[in-house]
């Protein structure tokens, strides 16, 4: 382990429940590494509030004892600073400083560039949530371009996407809500040695070892699912559950969302009807239909496409305000829904030049704004 891996482990130990925090002083000062060699005045001085217990000498020696440790074990430690880190996650507004990893595969293969697609749903599956699950995560495996199955090793509908998707020759992502060193439920224990082991998966997890499956910990959980996946598929749900969490979160993320729509009267497909009412998620008719809305199969649907203001801007403007307006496209897709004002505070920009560049981003078919202002990506481009 390099020292800038074991940096960004002890920022994770320290700011876990607050990765911002962790990832601003990161930011601050140039690495994680370089935190460690700040004063205790001068860390005081960066955060505001007297420094948290871990940031120093003593903390940074007990992370590299744990990581020496865990790798005798087959696991390993990826960090936010390195090249590696998942691009979809880092784009989120709270990432985490690192992930914990048990593979088979180095990380830069697990996270090569390839489409990920997080499977989630309720814990009790119908025979119907069941059956569907089972088919759609083997209809997106049997695309030549086959995504990443991503999701969290629960009970129903998170095992049944990981287990089809090893069973297709599929390469899956298990995010835990435990320390990568336990395996929850524990009857997954096979199964999850099984995702270690094949090509291009992983187990990963941001929580330290000897964490244990307490409730709070899986919302941070469902976070990253979301975070790694261009798109969510919601199989069954209740109104109130974990995969109601993550579909959430996804749209949140400006990411598709694709749900199996249910009866009216079943609690189980509450969630995903609702979600259809919302508009906030595509309507499931068939796994073709979907894959090819999704741009695997068939002609690509220009929504899944990100637009690039740089390049359709380049030439029709100044450089300079070319990438201010690229900024503002940015802090808009990765904030759905975000105000004005809330841009003006992230850019730094005045009101007069954000109306300006929305206005013409909104004309030219990038974003829309509704009746309070507020921002957002359009799901489709004309």
């Amino acid at each position: 382990m390099d020292n800038e891996t074991i940096a960004c482990c002890q920022l994770s130990r320290v700011f876990g429940y607050n990765p911002t925090a962790g990832r601003k002083l990161i930011e601050a000062v140039g690495s994680a590494l370089d935190v460690f060699r700040l004063k205790q005045n001068d860390l005081q001085q960066l955060l505001g509030v007297s420094p948290p217990q871990g940031l120093d000498r003593q903390g940074f020696e007990a992370s590299k004892k744990e990581l020496e440790d865990l790798s005798r074990k087959g696991c390993t430690y990826l960090g936010i600073t390195s090249e590696v880190y998942p691009e979809l996650l880092k784009e989120c507004d709270d990432p985490p400083i690192g992930l914990y990893m048990k593979c088979s595969s180095p990380p830069e293969e697990v996270f090569r560039e390839r489409p990920t697609v997080a499977v989630v749903g309720t814990r009790d599956l119908s025979h119907y949530g069941l059956e569907w699950t089972r088919k759609i995560t083997a209809a997106l495996c049997s695309t030549k371009n086959t995504p990443v199955i991503v999701s969290g090793l629960a009970l129903g509908a998170d095992i049944t996407a990981h287990k089809t998707a090893l069973e297709c020759g599929a390469s899956t992502i298990a995010v835990m809500a435990t320390g990568i060193d336990d395996v929850y439920p524990r009857m997954h224990g096979y199964d999850a040695d099984s995702i270690a082991a094949a090509p291009g998966s992983a187990l990963i997890s941001d929580y330290p070892p000897g964490t244990g499956p307490v409730a709070n910990n899986f919302l941070r959980r469902n976070r990253i699912i979301a975070g790694l996946s261009q798109a969510t598929i919601l199989t069954e749900s209740r109104v109130k559950g974990g995969g109601m969490m993550t579909a959430n979160l996804a749209w949140t993320y400006n990411r598709d969302v694709f749900v199996l729509p249910g009866k009216i009267d079943d609690l189980r497909s509450g969630g995903c009807n609702k979600l259809i009412a919302e508009k906030k998620a595509e309507i499931i008719l068939t796994p073709e239909d979907m894959m090819i809305k999704m741009g695997l199969i068939g002609p690509r649907r220009k929504g899944l496409m990100v637009p690039d203001p740089e390049k359709i801007y380049s030439g029709s403007m100044p450089p300079d305000q070319v990438a201010l307006l690229s900024a503002i496209f940015k802090l808009i897709r990765i904030n759905r829904g975000i105000s004005k004002q809330d841009l003006c505070r992230a850019s730094g920009m005045s009101i007069g030049e954000i109306n300006s560049y929305t206005s013409l981003m909104e004309a030219d078919g990038l974003i829309y704004t509704d009746l309070l202002g507020n921002c957002s990506v359009r799901d489709k481009l004309e």
